[in-house]
């Protein structure tokens, strides 16, 4: 009879769903912008986001390239609203002068307003910002107050995966599977659409953009 009991508590108990989507970009034609996602900016400029082949794609053979221009370049995927959850991808920096990073974006309410978390080839850095009416500012991470960011290796022309975690006002940043630091904040607390970013001039190559909630 015990046993039984237990068993009927178990049943009563909520099962916990993990819900979580992958776009792989190998279902869009070559040099178009996939459905349901926005190609944007935060600032001045022309970004170009475009699904094109490429040999060393992690799941061949597309992947989602940005080659344009602007201040911040964002592509947005527009069928998601997201409060609690994950945003992964996997990116290679290919080339910049000026800059050379990459980034996801969630709980993004316009182009203007959003987190994003980037890696950047040339700085050898990850950072965690907020967005806010189009001005970024860089997030403490918990348990040190001030710099900028964790210092760490990120070579281009290499394939590298970017997660954040995100639970109310709590971000997790993970590179490669290793966790780097923990970043808070409440400024965005609602859903929101997830997304790619990048900065300047920096051309990146995107694959495997997995989000959901855990």
């Amino acid at each position: 009879m015990k046993a039984f009991n237990t068993l009927l508590l178990l049943s009563a108990l909520p099962a916990t769903v993990i819900t979580a989507q992958t776009a792989s970009f190998d279902d869009v034609k070559d040099r178009e912008l996939p459905a349901n996602w926005t190609n944007t900016k935060t600032g001045k400029g022309e970004p170009k986001w475009t699904v094109e082949k490429d040999d060393t794609a992690q799941s061949k053979p597309n992947v989602l390239k940005q080659s344009g221009e602007a201040t911040y370049p964002l592509c947005l995927k527009n069928d998601t609203s997201l409060e609690d959850g994950f945003v992964e991808v996997k990116f290679k920096s290919v080339s910049g002068d000026t800059d050379q990073a990459a980034g996801v974006i969630w709980r993004c309410q316009d182009a203007d307003n959003y987190y994003v978390c980037r890696a950047n080839a040339l700085e050898d850095n990850v950072v965690l910002y907020k967005t806010e009416k189009g001005k970024r500012s860089s997030l403490d991470i918990v348990g040190r107050r001030g710099g900028y960011g964790v210092e760490v290796k990120v070579a281009p022309q290499t394939w590298h995966t970017l997660r954040v975690e995100f639970s109310g006002s709590r971000f997790k940043v993970l590179l490669n599977g290793k966790h780097l630091f923990d970043a808070e904040d409440a400024t965005f607390a609602g859903a929101g659409r997830v997304g790619l970013w990048t900065k300047a001039d920096s051309v990146v190559m995107f694959d495997d953009f997995s989000h959901g909630t855990n």
